[in-house]
């Protein structure tokens, strides 16, 4: 890790100057907690104006960028939303010209969605827009420390995911 990037992430744990050494987990706790509240802040400042797509429409769109097709199931599941949600939002992308729907040819209950050629203007033009402010955001660290930010992450959404199943497990009557 360069100079610069250790003192900015000793920054993240530095609330009144004084940081703590003791726990470079807790300091962990602390940011990604930080960072989820940064995203909450994000979305709900979200305002929908008409012909305007949402941060939650973009994600699917984005998914849909790195397959030719997708089921309404696996989308649901990429896009970390209700199969209800994207339908909804599906019948809107649609209706806009970004994406087609059509029906398997080995099973009719299964409808797949592909980006149409604006579907993939749009979402390269967003790209394009924000890639250069994510990786100026980044540009500090070496790559074995975005590996490794990358694992942590990883690791903490398995967490969260067990988490969850543990908690659907204890509302089972």
């Amino acid at each position: 890790m360069t100079p610069a990037a250790g003192e900015k992430l000793d920054a993240l744990g530095d609330v009144d100057g004084e940081r703590d050494q003791g726990d470079a987990a807790e300091d962990v706790a602390r940011s990604f907690k930080r960072a989820m509240a940064a995203v909450r802040r994000l979305r709900g400042r979200e305002t929908h104006r008409p012909g305007e797509l949402t941060d939650a429409q973009y994600s699917l769109l984005f998914c849909l960028r790195d397959h030719a097709q997708m089921s309404l199931r696996d989308l649901a599941e990429a896009a970390d939303l209700s199969p209800a949600s994207v339908t909804e939002m599906l019948e809107g992308l649609a209706a806009a010209g970004l994406v087609e729907r059509h029906r398997s040819d080995r099973d009719r209950r299964v409808v797949f969605t592909s980006l149409t050629e604006g579907g993939r203007g749009l979402v390269e033009e967003r790209r394009a827009r924000f890639e250069p402010l994510f990786r100026a955001a980044i540009e500090e660290f070496s790559e074995q420390d975005l590996l490794v930010a990358a694992a942590v992450l990883d690791r903490l959404r398995g967490f969260f995911e067990e988490l969850g199943d543990e908690r659907l497990l204890d509302q089972r009557p």
